[in-house]
C-alpha cells in the first residue's frame, strides 16, 4: 500500500474518500489542522468526529493545534472577502503547507485535502494552494484530486447517515457561518 497524508477538514468529507484511498491500495495517514474553524467548541465537535471516525477504521490520526488567533493573522485583511474568495485561499495555503510539512516529516511523500470534495470551496484555488504548499516544502507531492466525482459525493452522503456524523451547516471559520435564524 502507498502512504498517503489526506489533510481533513471533518469526519463527513473525509470519509468516502477514505474507503476509496484503502479500496485502492492507499494508506491514509489522517491529518487534522484546522485553525480556521470557529468557536471552540464547533472545532471540538469535528475534531471529536474525525477522530471517532478514523479510529473506528483503525486509520492513524493526528490533531495539530488550534491556532485560531494565528490564522487570524493569516487572513488579516480579507475579512470582508466573500465566501470563495481571497481569504479562502489564504486560508488553504496555510492548512496545506502545514499539511506538506507534515507529511515529509513523517516520511510520507504524497499530501491531499478532503476540501477538495467540499461543495463550498473553489477546487482551482485547493489545487493553487497545494502546489504552493508542494513548492514550498522539498519532498511533499501534492495530489491534486476533485474527490467530487466517481460517486463519492453520493458515497459520503450514505457514510453521513451510517456513522451518524455530525455535519455542520459552513466552512468552519466566522466569517462563513450563516446568519442566526
Amino acid at each position: 500500500m502507498e502512504k498517503v497524508l489526506l489533510h481533513a477538514c471533518c469526519a463527513p468529507c473525509s470519509s468516502a474518500i477514505v474507503e476509496w484511498m484503502l479500496a485502492n491500495d492507499w494508506q491514509p495517514t489522517i491529518y487534522y489542522f484546522n485553525p480556521n474553524i470557529f468557536p471552540l467548541e464547533e472545532y471540538e465537535i469535528r475534531k471529536a468526529e474525525s477522530k471517532r471516525h478514523a479510529e473506528s477504521l483503525g486509520i492513524t490520526w493526528i490533531d495539530d493545534d488550534w491556532d485560531h488567533e494565528g490564522w487570524l493573522s493569516c487572513v488579516h485583511g480579507l475579512e470582508g472577502e466573500p465566501e470563495r474568495g481571497g481569504r479562502c485561499l489564504r486560508c488553504f495555503e496555510l492548512r496545506l503547507t502545514a499539511a506538506a510539512k507534515k507529511a515529509v516529516e513523517l516520511g510520507i511523500n504524497t499530501f491531499t485535502t478532503t476540501l477538495a470534495s467540499s461543495r463550498w470551496k473553489r477546487l482551482d484555488q485547493i489545487e493553487a494552494a497545494g502546489r504552493a504548499a508542494e513548492a514550498a516544502v522539498p519532498g511533499a507531492h501534492f495530489w491534486a484530486q476533485n474527490w467530487r466525482k466517481g460517486g463519492l459525493q453520493e458515497r459520503r452522503n450514505q457514510l453521513l447517515r451510517q456513522y451518524n456524523f455530525y455535519n455542520q451547516r459552513y466552512c468552519g471559520c466566522e466569517f462563513s457561518m450563516p446568519p442566526e435564524p
